[in-house]
């Protein structure tokens, strides 16, 4: 439908191919970026996950959703906590290994659950990371 209208109004199809093939690339080229991560935001009011490739810059979070959503969010976050999944958010996150729930609060008050895979827990907390207490050996 959209092509006929497009095409009414003298738009050739050529043009349209190559603006969506430009789109298609830039967004894969942000999916690899440096600390990039596939994760799952669920904002407060939502009801779905909404699907897309998140990162962290200092203490703000970054997320762009897939091309079809248009969908971004930056977020200064005050603080985050991890935990695993429940039964019911299983359920709704397909495609995720043991996925890994994390709580962001925003300097807003706000709410926003973001989940990842299992092998993301050492990056979806970003800064706020408990480092893990290391062994020291005493030099005598």
């Amino acid at each position: 439908m959209i092509w006929a209208i497009l095409a009414f109004l003298g738009i050739p199809l050529w043009f349209c191919a190559i603006a969506i093939a430009t789109l298609l690339w830039r967004n894969r080229s942000l999916r690899h970026r440096a600390g990039n991560m596939a994760v799952r935001v669920l904002r407060e009011g939502d009801k779905r996950w909404h699907r897309g490739h998140a990162l962290w810059v200092h203490d703000v979070f970054a997320f762009r959703g897939s091309p079809a959503a248009w969908d971004e969010l930056l977020v200064a976050v005050t603080s985050a906590t991890a935990r695993n999944a429940t039964d019911d958010e299983r359920a709704q996150l397909h495609r995720l290994n043991a996925p890994i729930v994390m709580t962001l609060v925003t300097d807003s008050d706000e709410h926003i659950n973001v989940a990842g895979a299992a092998e993301l827990a050492a990056v979806l907390l970003g800064p706020f990371e408990v480092p893990s207490p290391t062994r020291r050996t005493d030099p005598s």
